[in-house]
């Protein structure tokens, strides 16, 4: 009698063993990263442009872009400023009648005329009648706020105020847009 008892036991055990939830296992944590890749902060400006012709005593003006701002830096705060010089005229063999200042070149950046990006995007000299002199560095443009990647783009003019003291001959100097 005992073998069907026993028989039946290990039956029963069987059977609650089976019906019993198995206990939880383990658990462990997998942390998923990535990287958002940052690029360059540039600046793009035309390699030349002709003025045209004038007179001395006159002047000389007209639009020298586009001139663009590219900010790929992803930055938590995208904000920059680009700046603008000039160097001096120059003609023939540089003596002082072949040079015309910065002080005698004025520039105004005009609107925006294009924008990608949020923030917001600040002409320094929204109209000709802003314009200033390059006899010192100006602003040109600048995004005062905003993140992530963003562009602008604008149409600068120049005036050159051509002396009265200018000597014919082709007059060449380079004007130089930088961002930071």
């Amino acid at each position: 009698m005992k073998k069907p008892l026993l028989a039946l036991t290990v039956a029963a055990a069987a059977v609650v063993a089976l019906a019993t939830p198995a206990a939880a296992s383990p658990t462990d944590d997998t942390i998923v990263t990535f990287t958002v890749g940052t690029a360059n902060l540039d600046v793009f400006a035309p390699p030349s442009v002709n003025l045209g012709s004038t007179f001395a005593d006159t002047f000389v003006e007209g639009q020298i872009g586009p001139v663009q701002v590219v900010d790929q830096r992803a930055a938590l705060t995208a904000t920059w400023t680009t700046t603008v010089s000039i160097t001096e005229f120059v003609t023939g063999g540089g003596g002082a009648a072949e040079l015309i200042a910065p002080s005698q070149v004025e520039y105004w950046s005009g609107p925006a005329t294009s924008t990608t990006g949020l923030g917001t995007f600040v002409p320094g000299q929204p109209t000709a009648a802003d314009r200033v002199t390059l006899a010192v560095p100006r602003t040109a443009f600048s995004k005062t706020s905003g993140s992530g990647n963003n562009s602008a783009t604008w149409d600068p003019g120049l005036r050159v105020n051509v002396p009265p003291t200018a000597v014919a001959g082709t007059y060449s100097a380079t004007v130089t847009h930088s961002v930071a």
